[in-house]
């Protein structure tokens, strides 16, 4: 898996940024996860911990 750090815009001089982690295609499969896969992700004893999020159904 790699970290990258990707420009999204410069306004005014200043420069945003956002980070991506790139996650391997097996890993992928592996999980179930598709492209578009609503994901939550929280920081645990210094380790980023992703996993499906949960969906709310309509109207509720």
């Amino acid at each position: 898996m790699r970290l990258q750090k990707q420009k999204t815009r410069e306004v005014g001089g200043k420069k945003y940024f956002r980070w991506t982690v790139v996650i391997p295609p097996k890993k992928i499969v592996e999980l179930g996860w598709d492209e578009g896969t609503e994901l939550e992700s929280k920081v645990k004893k210094e380790r980023l911990v992703l996993k499906r999020a949960r969906v709310k159904a309509a109207g509720n």
